[in-house]
Parts: structure tokens; C-alpha cells; sequence
């Protein structure tokens, strides 16, 4: 898998929706939702690295096999970092409800990558 060319691509769009949310929405929003923006960014760029530093431990191990904690990453990124932008972008509280789903997969992606690295 190539996570390291995945993770890099996804820090550059989380660095492109954070320029997005400090010069294109903060002042047009409500400082409560422009901390939701800022925690979805600050989620997705903070698991783009991870899968960048699981495709690096996944090539210096030979251990490309066991891919799913890079998969849970990105998935975490987009149920977790995705719902809190629809809550933003949309004002549909309602997305909230996916937003653990995120969180679950993050963690089991963190436990995977330090199994992984046990095994």
C-alpha cells in the first residue's frame, strides 16, 4: 500500500482546508463552530502524519502486509474530521452522530499500529 504517498496528500488538503478555515470561514461563523473546524483539522492532520509514520514503519519492517491500521486511519479521518466539517459547512448538528464512529476507528487504528509493531 502506499501510505506514505496517501498521507502526504491528505496533510496537504488538511493544510489547505485549515488556510480555508482561517481566511474563508472564521468570520463567518460562530467562534463555537470555528472550534469544531478547528478540531476536524487539527484531527486530520494529526492522523495524516500517522499513516505517513505507518506506511514508513510498514516499508522499514517489510511488514506490508497487515494494512488495515492505515485503512482505519483514513477511515477515522473522513467519518471523524468529515462529520465535524458537515456540522460546519451545513449546520446539521445531526452529522454529530457519526463523529464517534471516527474516534472508534482512530483508536482501533493506534492499537492495530502498536500490535503490529509488537508482532
Amino acid at each position: 500500500m502506499k501510505f506514505i504517498r496517501i498521507g502526504a496528500f491528505l496533510c496537504a488538503l488538511s493544510v489547505i482546508f485549515g488556510a480555508f478555515g482561517a481566511h474563508g470561514i472564521k468570520g463567518h461563523i460562530s467562534s463555537d463552530l470555528f472550534e469544531v473546524y478547528q478540531t476536524a483539522n487539527q484531527y486530520f492532520f494529526m492522523h495524516s502524519i500517522a499513516i505517513i509514520l505507518y506506511g514508513l514503519f510498514c516499508q522499514s519492517t517489510k511488514r506490508e502486509t497487515k494494512i488495515w491500521p492505515g485503512f482505519l486511519f483514513m477511515v477515522g479521518i473522513f467519518l471523524f474530521s468529515g462529520s465535524l466539517y458537515l456540522i460546519v459547512l451545513t449546520g446539521v448538528r445531526a452529522f454529530g452522530m457519526i463523529t464517534p464512529l471516527g474516534g472508534l476507528s482512530f483508536i482501533m487504528a493506534w492499537i492495530g499500529f502498536g500490535a503490529h509493531a509488537r508482532s
